[in-house]
């Protein structure tokens, strides 16, 4: 009985320094799940000397965890960054971890000493980036990225799972069977559309279920995030059961139910939150306890050359082939082949051939560690520094802000907000508020009071609006201190302003523009938006040699309404003008360009 009590006190103990090293995390921009796996190194066995060894468990657990952790990404990303970025992500998702697995496969056979096989096994086991460190880098790493590129590496780090499990658990009964490269052939490959088909539909119609029961049933509001996780976990453990990829399915679940407009979904997002963080912290534990450090200097150079070959050369060629057909920049492509961070789903892989009993099962473990080690120490420590580096930092929209979603009962198409008048914001320095955006209620030194009666508002003042969904970004700006921008956020918005409305055939004229075909007749705005595939987003960049356009403000019908024009649209910071056009020429170019659009009145 007394082990018990040992037993949790050490668990809990392990958790709450694990949560408490996030303060140093965010204190000096460590990669948090890195510390969360350090922690667990040191506990272990070559540590204060707790010795476990049940990859079984580790396997268990780590796979309950993960499911968590997919099912809160898709309940959390829109279905409109889904659409922004989705045939490429889900090329990556699939090509992507089938390319990165066999360039690093042969790379592996070679360092390693291995079957090609066995090599192979290597490449599917850190073939996925994964999902938890991509995710807490990108929502909680204090950068903005431009909405394409971090739409594609979520929605690609949430679906590349079910790709590198399915080949890894392929290879390992390849292996088990005695069998070679030659015998994986049509078969797999039926079985991998197997998978993807039964999780794909498994998940929409697990979503649909977890909907019909939240809508229909008068469920406690603290039991709901309790049974809306239940029926997300069976949704993958009924696919599994299937022979469909649970992963793919719990996530399309989250998804179809984070866009459904659920009424209590913010109790249900605040639930997952903290339960996130917990699966991550546990899993990181105990993927670390289950490692043996005393172990890895005897494949330490060998790995570390493999991951920097995974880092350099296969993770950035496997985006190359897959980025080609989509038209991203240069730019674009490196950052995504640089956030293409391993974790704990690679070393969650790596316990596979540890249960299946396989010959060299502890190297291919120590191996997938160290890589995963270094992938978060180099690629996750450097994510900002290289986003800004590469320009694709989106400066800040608005400065701070206060501001509360309060839930509503029923299904209403409208949201209930609070805000709280901050200094500087513009309604405290007396900028006239529209209509739709008057309050309904304002709270002043602890009274409430009608709009109409509180007169100017007032720093400290807190209001609340009930307004359609439409209309949050826009009071943001209205409520919100005006962000601070550094020279250079200002030389990412481009030299010079474009008028939007202006046709793109007299831009054209004006720069030496090659028009796509029927862009001859299309405004500014029309011709950025469609070269944006149909969405345009705060800070996206439109390459238009020998120029670069910027949108500086989209409208509520997605627009764009303020445009930005750059004279050195390769480097996105400024930078050196292409040598077959002189600054002077440009400038000469935009003055006539302005000129002829003042005489069309």
């Amino acid at each position: 009985m007394e082990s018990l009590y040992v037993l949790i006190l050490v668990g809990t103990v392990l958790i709450v320094v694990a949560a408490f090293s996030s303060l140093l995390a965010f204190r000096f921009g460590a990669p948090l799940l890195l510390l969360f796996l350090s922690i667990g190194l040191v506990a272990g066995v070559d540590g204060i000397g707790i010795d476990f060894d049940n990859a079984g468990l580790a396997y268990f657990v780590g796979t309950i965890a993960l499911a968590i952790i997919l099912f809160d990404s898709g309940f959390g990303t829109r279905i409109s960054t889904f659409r922004n970025a989705a045939g490429p992500a889900i090329t990556m998702a699939t090509v992507g971890v089938l390319a990165t697995a066999v360039l690093f496969g042969v790379a592996a056979t070679y360092l390693l000493d291995l079957p090609l096989v066995e090599g192979l096994l290597l490449g599917a086991i850190v073939g996925s980036t994964d999902a938890a460190a991509v995710f807490f880098l990108l929502r909680v790493g204090g950068i903005t990225i431009r909405d394409r590129v971090r739409s594609l590496l979520e929605i690609e780090s949430g679906t590349n799972d079910p790709m590198a499990i399915f080949l890894t658990v392929a290879l390992v009964e390849t292996i088990r069977a005695g069998a070679g490269v030659d015998s994986v052939g049509i078969d797999v490959a039926l079985g991998l559309l197997s998978q993807m088909t039964i999780g794909l539909l498994g998940g929409f119609l697990g979503g649909m279920m977890i909907v019909a029961v939240i809508r229909r049933l008068a469920i406690d509001r603290g039991l709901l995030p309790i049974i809306t996780l239940a029926l997300a976990l069976s949704v993958f453990a009924a696919v599994g059961a299937l022979d469909g990829s649970g992963f793919l399915a719990v996530y399309v679940a989250g998804l179809y139910a984070g866009n459904a407009k659920l009424a209590n979904a913010a109790t249900i997002k605040r639930f997952q939150d903290g339960l996130t963080w917990l699966a991550q912290i546990i899993m990181f534990l105990i993927l670390g306890l289950l490692a043996t450090p005393s172990q890895f200097m005897d494949i330490l150079w060998p790995a570390l050359a493999l991951a920097a070959f995974l880092i350099f050369v296969a993770r950035p060629l496997a985006v190359w082939l897959c980025l080609l057909p989509f038209d991203f920049q240069r730019r674009e492509m490196a950052f995504v082949s640089w956030v293409g961070l391993r974790g704990a789903v690679s070393i969650l892989l790596a316990i596979v051939p540890l249960i299946g009993g396989l010959d060299d099962s502890r190297l291919f473990f120590n191996t997938a560690f160290i890589i995963v080690l270094v992938s978060l120490l180099v690629q996750g420590w450097t994510i900002a520094s290289v986003a800004r580096r590469l320009g694709l930092v989106v400066p800040p929209r608005t400065g701070a802000i206060e501001k509360h979603e309060l839930e509503l009962p029923g299904s209403p198409d409208h949201e209930l907000l609070s805000y709280r008048v901050v200094e500087e914001s513009p309604v405290a320095r007396g900028e006239r508020i529209p209509r739709w955006a008057r309050p309904s209620l304002v709270i002043r030194d602890g009274r409430s009071m009608a709009y109409q009666y509180a007169g100017r508002l007032k720093a400290g003042d807190y209001v609340f609006l009930f307004i359609s969904p439409r209309y949050p970004p826009l009071l943001d700006r209205l409520f919100a201190r005006p962000a601070v921008l550094s020279p250079d956020d200002t030389e990412f918005f481009g030299e010079f302003s474009v008028d939007p409305s202006a046709k793109a055939a007299a831009l054209a004229e004006a720069y030496g523009i090659r028009l796509h075909p029927g862009e001859e007749t299309l405004s500014i705005s029309q011709m950025m938006v469609a070269r944006l595939g149909g969405e345009a987003d705060y800070g996206d960049r439109v390459p238009a040699a020998p120029v670069e356009l910027i949108v500086r403000q989209t409208g509520l019908d997605g627009s764009v309404v303020a445009a930005g024009l750059s004279l050195a649209p390769e480097s996105g910071r400024g930078g050196a003008i292409p040598l077959f056009f002189s600054r002077r020429d440009l400038v000469g170019a935009l003055r006539r360009f302005l000129g002829r659009r003042s005489q069309d009145g």
